[in-house]
């Protein structure tokens, strides 16, 4: 279902802070990582200074549909480099291209800093995903660990 009305990608603002909310619970219901109701305060008001980790929004006629954030950070090897940490976009709203729209801001943000390289993750059974991955970067076969601290 194609959108015959142009996708703005903008910075996340303070208006957008229940939409944001909506998203990024939906965002972490779907890896199962829930948080107290202070930690979605607390990683609002970062996103919001735009410091450490910059947010953005996927908007459809005003309304805020999808969200992404993202850093820098440096690599011994290659330079700076961009993680997109988050990526979400309201299930009802897939296949629009709101998705594929945040990847290529963040890709441009990293490009106007002079990142050598972009790069995020996703979990192996996320296929509806992984389709759109599959399009626009390429899987090197890395898999992540985690230890819990």
């Amino acid at each position: 279902m194609k959108s015959t009305n142009p996708i703005l990608i903008r910075p996340l603002q303070p208006e957008d802070r229940a939409a944001w909310e909506r998203l990024a619970r939906g965002y972490k219901a779907f890896y199962r990582t829930e948080h107290e109701p202070q930690v979605y305060e607390a990683s609002w008001q970062r996103l919001l200074a735009g410091q450490e980790v910059t947010g953005l929004a996927a908007c459809l006629e005003g309304e805020v549909l999808g969200i992404a954030h993202y850093l820098f950070h440096t690599s011994i090897w290659t330079g700076e480099a961009c993680y997109l940490q988050d990526l979400f976009v309201d299930e009802a709203q897939r296949g629009r291209g709101l998705a594929r729209a945040l990847i290529q801001a963040v890709a441009l943000a990293a490009r106007e800093r002079g990142c050598s390289r972009y790069y995020w993750t996703t979990h192996v059974e996320n296929q509806r995903a992984r389709a759109l991955y599959d399009q626009v970067a390429e899987h090197r076969g890395m898999i992540r660990y985690d230890l819990s601290l």
